[in-house]
């Protein structure tokens, strides 16, 4: 009876604040006891599994269903949002390079990351990202590469467009109960958290990162200009109202998970639940949300534009105007591949180094940095990426609903 108790208490507990319940119970016993109570790690690593392997199949059937259920004339806002992700993105390279612009941190480099291959440039980059559209439909589904979930997901949707009624209402039902699963999912979401905190602070210790603090100062100084600056004037251009409330949302209910999953292919279920509490287009949502976590990487764009001028500053290269503007564009395009390279934004700060004639063995000492300040770095970014999939999606419906009204 004490039990059953205890378990409707806690249901009756929002999920953020679960959340926010396992994280600090987490937090506590990886510093009380980092090495006895290793074992807890697990549920950090099953969660962060489960929603990565429910993630591809959902989004395939969710997409493949929007796509066969969607008629002639019916209106969707993806020019929209496309823009509005391509934006970002470019605003956050921006951003990036003026904050560096203004506070000029040197770097402290590591041995050489000489065992990891970053991409030769960025045709290449755009090769694999063309090359993972083609990719054999089963492969994409087992590799989550949403690229190719994408493709044939909108090409098998176009072809079921006449098909019988039953047969799209089959999709639905599929596509539904993988939603359901997520549900199931997502209720474990504290005791995951817990695990990937505990393993973040034992592993890596806090110290270690204090001696790279102005870096992930500046790092996520940055990203939260972005979040809470820029994009809110960006959600105000295109609503003409208050941004805050939908802003802090998405970052509540979104960025939180993201910021302790650090894969925005994971967040994607959270994505869509978040969607449809805020009341937007399925046939919308269901396509715009896994093609954010492909192509919206303002928090990406953000860490290759800051460590290569960084780099720049160590090495005492003067960085000039169109230098720069080059960088913004280079870092954004990037950005936007960036799922498509093993490793993601870190494996493409050699390629923006490359700008400014830094070699290639000192660019892969600049990704080592990255990776010890990954733990705080990688997070933040995955966090502001992926809140901003939901954030851009709902800006663009209610801008147009507004659009409507007049």
């Amino acid at each position: 009876m004490f039990f059953k108790n205890l378990l409707n208490a806690w249901n009756r507990i929002s999920l953020v604040k679960q959340i926010i319940i396992g994280l600090i119970i987490g937090i506590v016993l990886a510093v009380a006891f980092p090495t006895q109570l290793s074992g807890i790690t697990i549920f950090g690593s099953l969660f962060v599994g489960a929603l990565k392997a429910v993630a591809p199949v959902l989004v395939f059937f969710l997409v493949m269903a929007a796509i066969s259920h969607h008629k002639a004339g019916q209106k969707t806002n993806m020019k929209s949002i496309i823009g509005l992700y391509l934006l970002g993105t470019l605003l956050a390279a921006l951003a990036a390079v003026i904050a560096s612009f203004i506070f000029k941190l040197q770097l402290v480099l590591p041995e050489s990351t000489s065992d990891i291959a970053p991409p030769g440039g960025i045709s290449e980059v755009l090769r694999t990202l063309v090359f993972n559209v083609v990719s054999n439909p089963v492969s994409a589904l087992l590799n989550a590469n949403y690229i190719g979930i994408l493709a044939w997901a909108i090409l098998l949707g176009v072809a079921l467009r006449h098909a019988s009624e039953t047969t799209k209402d089959f999709l639905w039902d599929i596509s539904d109960a993988v939603s359901q699963m997520v549900r199931w999912i997502i209720k474990f979401a504290p005791l995951g958290v817990m695990g990937l905190v505990f393993d973040s602070i034992a592993v890596s210790g806090l110290a270690t990162l204090l001696e790279y603090g102005k870096l992930i100062v500046l790092l996520v100084g940055t990203m939260l200009f972005d979040a809470l600056i820029i994009n809110p004037i960006m959600v105000y251009a295109g609503t003409r109202e208050n941004p805050y409330p939908l802003v802090l949302k998405c970052l509540k209910d979104s960025g939180i998970t993201a910021f302790f999953t650090r894969s925005s292919a994971a967040n994607i279920p959270v994505n869509m639940r978040l969607c449809e509490e805020l009341g937007l287009d399925k046939d919308t949502y269901s396509i715009s949300i896994p093609l954010g976590a492909t192509i919206n990487m303002g928090g990406a764009a953000i860490t290759i534009s800051i460590l290569t001028l960084a780099a720049a500053n160590t090495l005492g290269i003067a960085v000039d105007l169109p230098m720069a503007v080059l960088l913004c564009v280079l870092s954004a395009i990037s950005a936007c591949g960036a799922s498509g390279v093993a490793g993601g934004s870190l494996l493409l700060i050699p390629l923006a180094c490359s700008l400014f004639g830094i070699p290639n063995d000192l660019a892969m000492q600049v990704v080592g940095v990255g990776f010890i300040v990954g733990v705080i770095q990688d997070s933040c970014e995955t966090a502001l990426n992926s809140s901003t999939d939901v954030l851009f999606t709902a800006t663009a419906e209610f801008a147009a609903r507004r659009k409507n009204k007049k």
